[in-house]
């Protein structure tokens, strides 16, 4: 069994395809289907049950992605380590984070590539089902985030806070009062993000706080469908107040004085404590925590 034989199998059960496997393997089908055979072989027992030109993982191979996912990242992590001893000056980060911070983070990363233009950065902007996906996976080295999921062993530090507030159309009838009460609110009809989102999770955490039912409303699965739905009057909205720079600065949404509002949530780093924190891992996190608020200074 080698190593590239598991990084095969990741790609073929990923696709449950040897075709599809091989494009992004920029190998032929034929070679691919080789080296699963050859790994069935030496291991005398098939991962994967084929009914005409599908394939599907065989319970075997669902044992064997969990241990070959196991494999790849510490092989992963062991190439970084010897690159780090290698060259200090050059790395690569695994960087996943919320599609809120999307708003605010490709000027951190811009300055920290500025400061450290060896280091190669992936990311992937997902929704928080996809941040906790990959922290149970242990694929990636720092998440960006709200609150940290209590189930696994991470560790997060706060960077920045990250006021909800209540948006609304300019010409909505709340925009002229000076103060907007919950009751007031209670009565207005809402777009909200979707269920499982920390939004969601924390706007419905405040309401049952203070006894609130929640206004009937419709939801949506990202931060421009809400602006969208506000704007064109169909209701009033709560979103992070870092997504609303352009918006309020061209007068097309409105932040309404609500009673007890901004919600106050927090952005953090947060990584788990059982995965290799390489050094640039180690400077990134200590880059966003020490730099954020200066970068950004936001005015809101």
């Amino acid at each position: 069994m080698t190593l590239k034989q598991l990084r095969i199998f990741l790609a073929v059960a990923q696709h449950q395809s040897h075709t599809l496997a091989a494009r992004q393997l920029f190998m032929s089908q034929p070679a691919v289907s080789m080296q699963i055979r050859q790994l069935e072989e030496s291991l005398e027992i098939s991962l994967f049950n084929r009914v005409g030109k599908n394939i599907k993982l065989s319970d075997a191979g669902q044992e064997m992605l969990h241990y070959a996912r196991s494999i790849s990242s510490q092989a992963g992590e062991a190439k970084e380590v010897m690159l780090e001893f290698r060259d200090m000056k050059k790395g690569h980060l695994h960087l996943t984070m919320a599609s809120t911070a999307n708003y605010f983070a490709p000027k951190l990363l811009a300055s920290f590539c500025d400061r450290y233009p060896g280091v190669q950065i992936s990311l992937v902007v997902t929704n928080r089902a996809g941040l906790l996906q990959a922290l149970e996976d242990n694929t990636t080295d720092i998440v960006i985030m709200g609150a940290p999921p209590k189930n696994l062993p991470l560790a997060s530090e706060i960077f920045m806070d990250n006021p909800l507030v209540v948006i609304a159309s300019p010409t909505h009838a709340l925009v002229d009062k000076p103060y907007v009460s919950l009751a007031q609110l209670a009565k207005e009809p809402f777009i909200i993000r979707e269920k499982n989102s920390g939004t969601r999770a924390a706007v419905e955490r405040f309401l049952a706080q203070h006894h609130i039912e929640r206004p009937s409303g419709m939801g949506m699965n990202s931060n421009e469908a809400i602006k969208q739905a506000v704007q064109a009057g169909l209701g009033l909205g709560v979103v992070s107040s870092h997504t609303l720079e352009m918006e309020l600065l061209l007068k097309r949404l409105c932040i309404l004085p609500v009673q007890d509002f901004p919600i106050m949530r927090h952005w953090r780093v947060v990584y788990r404590q059982d995965r290799h924190f390489s050094k640039v891992a180690h400077a990134f996190k200590d880059f966003i925590c020490e730099e954020a608020k200066h970068i950004l200074q936001l005015k809101l």
